[in-house]
């Protein structure tokens, strides 16, 4: 896959976290390539940790209105998301593989030709075994 041949984009995204009655919001203004790939959609852009280091992370919005979003880096993480429907998942450390399961509770994607922009919206909740370990929303706004 070919994503150097992306057309640049301003993307700004927010994170909201709530785990063991805890709220933890984050925003982050980045830039980032917006790509297409047959029928679809990539995004990608590097997250900055608080130690500086860079995790290259792309969405994949396929036709059907799924979305998966992987992390890479030392540790892999692959969620998969699609509208009110539980999806199995993995992470993978130094250590081994973690499975996951997602629920997603609420997903809108809007997107636009002129300018080429758009949003991605994902509510939902993370599970580890059949225990839901948080709940977590994703918005990530993007224009070129």
């Amino acid at each position: 896959m070919d994503l150097k041949n992306g057309v640049p984009v301003s993307i700004h995204l927010k994170t909201k976290v709530k785990q063991h009655h805890e709220v933890q919001d984050f925003s982050f203004e980045l830039p980032g390539q917006l790509v297409t790939i047959g029928d679809k959609l990539y995004i990608r852009y590097q997250e900055v940790q608080e130690n500086g280091e860079k995790i290259p992370v792309i969405i994949k919005i396929m036709p059907d209105g799924t979305v998966q979003l992987t992390r890479s880096g030392e540790m892999r993480l692959r969620l998969k998301f699609d509208y009110k429907k539980k999806l199995e998942t993995s992470y993978t450390t130094p250590y081994g593989v973690m499975y996951f399961g997602t629920f997603t509770r609420n997903l809108h994607i809007s997107l636009k030709d002129r300018p080429t922009s758009g949003t991605i919206f994902i509510d939902y909740d993370l599970y580890m075994a059949d225990e839901r370990v948080g709940e977590y929303q994703i918005s990530l706004d993007f224009t070129a």
